[in-house]
């Protein structure tokens, strides 16, 4: 079994874990060798992928949660250290995405949003922190995006609640750093995920995320999933309160148009 992070025998909670990135980090983890507690609003789910995952020769149990629920949140945390071992890490990856205009949003739209995207990372990293300072170790990795690093036209929840994200991750790692706790982030671009396909047309995906991203393509979940293992493990013992971005480039510039090669001398 490969251990390329040093990850085996540690156990994580991963929420969202049902299908896109908490997926495919739960599928790497066990590769790893970790223990694994995966929770989903989809409770078939979670208890699908975690036998899945004990088939790798880990520990793994699957879990329902509705991650803007606190005493389920704490009951879902309390029952995954029963259940796989004390936490030495979580990845709260449960998050949506509904899109209007800023205008004629509903309410309830915009409350989906941010009380599963940021209420809900807080409620996970509030449980599992309070648990993993008192053990003086531990590594979170919250899932930010390219929209927590700007404005995007009719996802003013969305982006609002990834902005919030960060700044959340940012304080958590200064508060808890003393603790012998790190916060980290991702913030990928687009990833090919049941998400992005159901809720962006086609075309907008071709015609305007790969058109200017300058690698020319989306972002597959494992790839994400790769820089959340860094993040988690040992070799990033000195980051703490850094947002990554896993975004093909898409943030190193502006104004771009095939994929980086609109204004390039011809070769």
């Amino acid at each position: 079994m490969p251990q390329s992070f040093g990850l085996a025998g540690r156990a994580y909670l991963i929420t969202g874990a049902g299908q896109g990135i908490g997926q495919a980090l739960a599928l790497a983890l066990a590769d790893e060798g970790a223990n694994l507690a995966l929770a989903d609003l989809n409770g078939a789910a979670a208890t699908a992928l975690a036998k899945q995952c004990a088939a790798k020769g880990v520990r793994a149990a699957g879990f329902a949660l509705d991650v803007r629920d606190a005493a389920a949140t704490e009951a879902v945390v309390a029952a995954a250290e029963a259940a796989v071992g004390p936490l030495m890490g979580a990845v709260p990856c449960a998050g949506v995405a509904r899109a209007a205009p800023a205008t004629t949003m509903p309410e309830e739209v915009w409350d989906l949003v941010l009380d599963t995207n940021l209420k809900g990372t807080f409620l996970i990293c509030q449980a599992v922190g309070r648990r993993m300072s008192e053990r003086g170790a531990g590594a979170i990795v919250t899932i930010a995006s390219i929209t927590g690093f700007g404005g995007q036209s009719g996802r003013a929840n969305y982006a609002a609640s990834k902005w919030g994200v960060i700044g959340l991750t940012k304080t958590l790692a200064v508060e808890w750093g003393r603790f012998g706790l790190r916060v980290n982030a991702v913030a990928p671009n687009a990833v090919d995920t049941p998400m992005i396909r159901a809720g962006v047309p086609a075309e907008f995906v071709t015609g305007v995320m790969e058109d200017r991203t300058p690698m020319g393509r989306i972002a597959q979940p494992s790839e994400v999933a790769d820089a959340i293992l860094y993040l988690l493990s040992d070799r990033a013992s000195y980051v703490n309160g850094s947002i990554l971005p896993v975004d093909g480039g898409l943030t190193a510039g502006f104004l771009t148009h095939r994929s980086g090669a609109e204004m390039a001398l011809k070769r």
